[in-house]
């Protein structure tokens, strides 16, 4: 099928209802023969023209459930792709990833540009169980409930019914009684959905476990570490958790101090670590915070404020808040259409400032991609890279944050907020990333030892300088609000590792702007068939975050904060 089913902003090119069809198209590449190399090159290009349109389709019919989880309709096409589509899809993507490696002519492919392709089919071949595709599909299923309850959450505000981010919006608040107003009845808001939260945290675990044994792996983090190809270890890990303990943390509780000085406040409590030193939110309509990060993406590079103003015409921009819509907010490919779709949850407030330029920071990377080399494959994706290019737009526009604080100490207190946030990058996500290997490598864990475990480590890390008397029961039951736990297990060190890799960035930038911007597009439109190491160097900096590399970017990040007088 090749008419256009639905024109929107997402091109629709197949027919993912008629299943029996898409079944033919695909037993169709299994019947190939391949007799040389090209023929075998000639099938991995067919291969990739069915599965971009099937991506495409799929990822739309995503993105407009997490726009609106109360359509019927919209969720009825949502939950027919994983229901259905997804189980199809995992069973003959085992089929097609046993025709290549299979093949003899796999290993006469240029090893520059298929190595990472092969590499990554011979391991899902070794990882591939049928058992495990409804155990993926109830998974699913229960990432889908997860986005609902989330999306239907409100909360009495002044005697209205307010979004669940409007809420988050306040914690920015001048007004100290209001950030901690904000605090309490976001805790409020979790303890109402937390019997859901543990049930359906539960039953992952479990299912994860389970998927992970079927595969032959003692738990779900092993085999996380073979999925996602990671060129980096489980102690690679743990010794990362312990440098940033060791020379993060000291530095971030310094810099608490000078915060909770300004504050002119006895106690540093839960609702004064927030972004609340500018008197006001930096917009109050969405299109005045795209009129704003319009013009600070144009005076850093032309064609990142081109790409930003392409994606605003042309409906590829979501970002009001609203009931029924998904929390959070993410960059997604459209790989037949050649776009990107930013999609973001949030209140007016800083954090939506910068999760607007964070994202992007993918956008810009992935039209880099597909300019330079076409639709990116899904075994390309490795989030070390692409988070390195959102924390790198963050850093590159720090100097223009004016934009939205025109005031001269405004303009200073946002510049540090920006910076507070690259602290907390290094801390927050890695104290992530702790919680889950102790969640996975304990899957008979109660809800209770969960809580108990979470508040652990957040008192460890970003919570090490803060007065939580009297809220341990909050913030032990927060974890709830992290989607990366429900929907995109063990994506939280990513964002910990390219920070440091951003930091770098902004390091180049203050010696040359010029160059470090050349160099962050040069990295940003580089051959993903190579290692991290290789991309990382394309972009100016290294892919290292070893003890020495922490402390350095630890002692840079606190001079920088501390430079802004």
């Amino acid at each position: 099928m090749t008419k256009d089913v639905r024109p929107t902003y997402y091109k629709e090119l197949i027919d993912l209802q008629d299943v029996d069809a898409l079944e033919t198209q695909i037993q169709s590449l299994l019947n190939v023969p391949i007799e040389s190399v090209s023929d075998l090159e000639e099938w991995l290009k067919d291969e990739k023209n069915l599965t971009i349109k099937i991506s495409e389709a799929m990822t739309g019919h995503q993105v407009d459930f997490y726009r609106n989880t109360e359509d019927a309709e919209i969720k009825s096409t949502y939950l027919h792709d994983q229901q259905v589509i997804q189980p199809l899809l995992m069973k003959y993507e085992a089929k097609l990833n046993e025709k290549f490696c299979e093949s003899p002519y796999v290993h006469q492919l240029d090893e520059k540009r298929y190595g990472l392709m092969r590499q990554v089919r011979e391991s899902k071949v070794k990882l591939f169980r049928e058992e495990n595709i409804p155990l993926m599909v109830k998974e699913q299923e229960l990432c889908t409930k997860y986005s609902e309850i989330m999306g239907g959450l409100t909360v009495e505000w002044d005697g209205e019914e307010k979004p669940f981010p409007f809420i988050q919006s306040q914690l920015d608040n001048l007004d100290r009684s209001v950030r901690e107003k904000a605090y309490k009845k976001m805790g409020s808001a979790f303890r109402q959905i937390k019997s859901d939260m543990d049930a359906i945290m539960d039953e992952l675990v479990q299912l994860r476990h389970q998927i992970a044994l079927n595969a032959g792996f003692e738990n779900y983090r092993d085999y996380m570490f073979v999925v996602k190809n990671r060129e980096y270890s489980v102690q690679d890990c743990y010794d990362f958790h312990e440098n940033v303990e060791k020379h993060i943390i000291p530095a971030w509780n310094r810099l608490a101090a000078v915060f909770k000085s300004k504050l002119g406040v006895d106690t540093y409590r839960p609702w004064d670590n927030t972004a609340k030193l500018m008197k006001n939110p930096p917009y109050t309509e969405v299109s005045t915070l795209m009129d704003g990060v319009s013009e600070m993406l144009g005076k850093t590079d032309s064609y990142f404020a081109d790409r930003f103003n392409y994606m605003r015409e042309n409906g590829l921009l979501d970002l009001g808040d609203r009931k029924g819509k998904s929390p959070g907010g993410f960059c997604t490919g459209l790989p037949v259409s050649g776009d990107t779709f930013v999609f973001a949850n949030f209140s007016p407030s800083f954090f939506s400032l910068i999760a607007l330029i964070h994202e992007m920071g993918h956008a810009v990377n992935g039209y880099l991609q597909f300019s330079e080399h076409g639709p990116t494959e899904d075994y390309q994706h490795r989030m070390e890279v692409a988070e390195l290019y959102s924390h790198g737009m963050e850093l590159l526009l720090l100097d223009k944050l004016d934009r939205f604080y025109p005031d001269e100490e405004d303009f200073k207190s946002a510049q540090r907020e920006e910076l507070r946030r690259a602290f907390t990058m290094l801390y927050g996500p890695l104290s992530g990333d702790l919680f889950q290997h102790w969640m996975y490598t304990n899957p008979t864990h109660t809800a209770k030892e969960r809580d108990e475990k979470f508040f652990e480590i957040s008192k460890r890390y970003g919570l090490n300088p803060v007065d939580t008397s009297g809220l341990e029961e909050e913030i032990g039951m927060s974890w709830a609000g992290t989607l990366h736990f429900f929907e995109v297990p063990f994506y939280n060190i990513e964002y910990s590792i390219s920070m440091l890799g951003a930091l770098q960035l902004l390091e180049n930038y203050q010696k040359d702007q010029e160059q470090a911007i050349e160099s962050f597009k040069k990295g940003a439109s580089a051959d993903y068939n190579q290692t991290i190491a290789e991309i990382y160097k394309e972009t100016g900096v290294s892919f290292d975050f070893s003890e020495p590399a922490v402390k350095r970017m630890g002692k840079f990040l606190e001079k920088v904060i501390q430079d802004i007088h």
